[in-house]
């Protein structure tokens, strides 16, 4: 029997599925397939741009945080307690792009497992990545 496949999923690909269709689409289509993972800062990060993206678009932020804790039943947050010890590791391979993204990539370094990212900052770390634009590619095989 093969291995389940995961993905890590940064913030901005919870925002997307927040405010938009087809990551959310793509999220439940393969939920029974696909093992879905985001650190905690990723949550925090969504929680906290959705009430300015929501009033850039002028709409009620109120339901756009009901989707995200939606979907916690799909993404499973990854605590930093379980990604720390690739810290130092993910730190020095996002040194020259933005650091602040560490725990995408740590939390992918300890599920071993590539990254779903709109952020070319990760391109170049050394853990593979997927856009949304080709994610189905690597989600339909599970």
């Amino acid at each position: 029997m093969t291995e389940q496949k995961r993905l890590v999923l940064d913030a901005n690909i919870l925002l997307r599925a927040v405010f938009g269709i087809r990551v959310r689409s793509l999220l439940e289509a393969y939920e029974d397939s696909v093992l879905f993972f985001a650190p905690d800062v990723c949550f925090a990060d969504a929680r906290k741009y959705i009430p300015s993206v929501a009033a850039q678009r002028g709409i009620d932020a109120v339901p756009g945080i009901a989707v995200l804790d939606q979907l916690s039943r799909i993404v499973e947050v990854v605590d930093r307690s379980l990604y720390e010890e690739y810290e130092s590791s993910a730190r020095e391979r996002m040194l020259s792009r933005d650091v602040d993204d560490w725990p995408i990539v740590a939390a992918s370094l300890l599920l071993r497992c590539p990254v779903w990212t709109e952020d070319q900052d990760f391109f170049g770390s050394g853990v593979s990545t997927w856009t949304t634009t080709t994610v189905e590619l690597y989600l339909r095989d599970a």
